[in-house]
C-alpha cells in the first residue's frame, strides 16, 4: 500500500486510521523536510512502506516554527506524545488503534527496527 500523507490529524481519528503504522516528519519546507534527521531517513522509510511492505501513513509536524512551540503542537500531547522527529509509532488494530511500539531516538535505531520489517 503507497504511503498517505496527512498535516491533520487529530486524536479523535486514532481508531479511524487503517494504516499499521504512523510516520511523524517534519513539514516541508522550501521543497525539503526541515528536519536533517527526517531527510535522511525518508529513503529508508519509503522503501520499507513500499507496496510490498507494511502500511503507513505520514504525518507532517508542522513548520520548525510550530514544533518549537510545544504547548501549541498537538502531536507533543496525548495520545501522540511525540517528542522529536522523526518518531515512527506501530498501531495495533486489534485493540482499536493502541500505540504498541514507538521508533524514535536516533536514526540508527530506527533504521535497524525499520529493516526487520522488512523481514
Amino acid at each position: 500500500m503507497p504511503l498517505r500523507t496527512t498535516d491533520n490529524l487529530q486524536a479523535s481519528q486514532l481508531d479511524e486510521i487503517s494504516e499499521e503504522f504512523l510516520v511523524f516528519y517534519s513539514s516541508i519546507t522550501d521543497g525539503q523536510l526541515w528536519c536533517p534527521d527526517c531527510r535522511d531517513i525518508d529513503p529508508i522509510v519509503q522503501s520499507t512502506f513500499d507496496a510490498n511492505g507494511p502500511s503507513a501513513l505520514i504525518v507532517y509536524v508542522g513548520q520548525k516554527s510550530e514544533w518549537k512551540r510545544p504547548a501549541e503542537n498537538i502531536y507533543r500531547t496525548e495520545p501522540w506524545n511525540i517528542t522529536g522527529v522523526p518518531t515512527i509509532l506501530k498501531l495495533e488494530k486489534i485493540t482499536q488503534g493502541k500505540i504498541t511500539d514507538r521508533l524514535e531516538g536516533e536514526n540508527d535505531a530506527i533504521i535497524k527496527k525499520l529493516a526487520a520489517l522488512k523481514k
